[in-house]
């Protein structure tokens, strides 16, 4: 699929109080977009690779900040504080996944159970799914770049006129998030990173392992 926007956050988790992006959309956030559209408890989503279609622009970003995370006092007086990140502009980026039935089915809904004992071929009932509500812009959730109120300009289908920027110099990054809820539905919170992270000719390969088994 193809995601573009005016505003997007990929956080670093080590920049503190204000934060900033990575340049390339983190493994995580790429299966929350897909997920968007393609949402179910019986499969797992596994980003493959993205490839970036825009040039990567930072850009520092002012808000307002009235939620939870501010201190008793601030709370106590409704008052809130203003907030500083540096964000990406303009982005433009083609996503790739696979699906996969998940695996641990224990925890599962009784409506997905159901769904997927009567389903003969969940995998192409799956891509079914997907394409079809792409192609005519439905969702589960609305798709978010990053934080959700960067809301996309742009979602659907691989549009023959974006190019990736093939030209786009290596970017090397050192340590990256990859997944926040690695066990798939119902998970609890696990962190994992990817080290040594390399976007090269415009496209960032994750690494992963998709195992049929």
């Amino acid at each position: 699929m193809e995601i573009a926007g005016s505003t997007a956050m990929w956080t670093r988790p080590d920049s503190g109080d204000s934060p900033v992006s990575y340049p390339a959309p983190t493994f995580s956030a790429v299966r929350g977009i897909f997920e968007s559209i393609l949402w179910g408890p019986a499969v797992m989503v596994i980003p493959t690779k993205i490839e970036i279609c825009s040039p990567i622009q930072f850009h520092s970003y002012y808000t307002n900040y009235g939620g939870p995370l501010r201190s008793n006092d601030q709370i106590r007086h409704n008052n809130n504080y203003q907030l500083l990140a540096t964000v990406l502009i303009d982005v433009c980026y083609k996503l790739h996944a696979v699906v996969i039935p998940g695996k641990d089915k224990s925890q599962l809904p009784d409506r997905a159970l159901l769904w997927d004992e009567r389903t003969t071929s969940p995998g192409h009932a799956h891509q079914a799914i997907f394409e079809r509500r792409l192609r005519k812009g439905q969702c589960f959730s609305i798709p978010a770049l990053g934080w959700k109120e960067f809301t996309p300009s742009y979602f659907g289908p691989l549009r023959e006129e974006t190019a990736v920027l093939a030209a786009l110099p290596d970017i090397h990054i050192p340590s990256m998030l990859h997944e926040v809820f690695s066990c798939g539905y119902d998970s609890k919170v696990s962190f994992t990173y990817e080290q040594d992270v390399v976007i090269q000719n415009g496209c960032l390969n994750y690494k992963v392992v998709v195992n049929d088994d």
